[in-house]
């Protein structure tokens, strides 16, 4: 009798294994190249494994499957017009699957990932680079609401005054004009010149 296959699958094994390869790298073991990185006269070398950089790099993957190495020599590679700061991040997050940098280093890092094919994290700072513009574009939607509700809040004072000029010109309508009695419009007119005298004078 024949028994139904079951799956063994282990969800902290892709994460296990990650850890275990990064904290080998950071202790030197087992790492079979040296990457030299130089940018502006600032050098740095990191050693690494080949496996690990050719399964997250399709640069590195052309680079090891190409060479023509002695066995059980470690192999050297050289990168120019890297910044020793992002390959230093490429590597973390090539190891760890995260890495933090700061947000003007994010396009940096997308160029890296371009520079050597690394569609990880090259689609992670995607991702990232949207949430920001995202979150730009919503501080910019609250500030123009606010600005909004504000003018709003002043354009009424106004309104009331639009008001009041329609109710004078309708009172102007009926006749009744609104002028204040103070002012040189509102005095009664005798229809006479101000220089005119006010009394007749006397027949002789």
């Amino acid at each position: 009798m024949e028994s139904n296959a079951v799956l063994l699958e282990s969800k902290s094994s892709p994460i296990n294994l990650l850890n275990e390869m990064h904290q080998l790298r950071l202790l030197g073991h087992l790492c079979d190249v040296t990457v030299s990185v130089e940018y502006q006269g600032v050098r740095a070398e990191f050693v690494a494994h080949k496996a690990v950089l050719a399964a997250t790099s399709k640069f590195f993957k052309e680079v090891f499957l190409n060479e023509k190495g002695v066995d059980g020599l470690r192999s050297n590679v050289f990168l120019n017009e890297v910044q020793v700061a992002d390959f230093a991040s490429f590597l973390e997050f090539v190891y760890t699957a995260k890495v933090e940098v700061e947000e003007d280093r994010v396009q940096r890092m997308l160029e890296i990932a371009e520079k050597l094919k690394c569609l990880d994290l090259s689609e992670t700072c995607f991702q990232l680079k949207k949430q920001m513009l995202e979150s730009v574009l919503l501080e910019l939607q609250n500030f123009s609401e606010s600005q909004t509700s504000e003018e709003a809040s002043t354009a009424q004072p106004s309104a009331s005054l639009e008001s009041k000029a329609v109710a004078v010109a309708e009172a102007d309508r009926t006749g009744c004009p609104p002028v204040p009695s103070d002012s040189p419009a509102g005095r009664p007119s005798s229809g006479a010149s101000p220089e005119a005298p006010t009394t007749k004078p006397k027949d002789k």
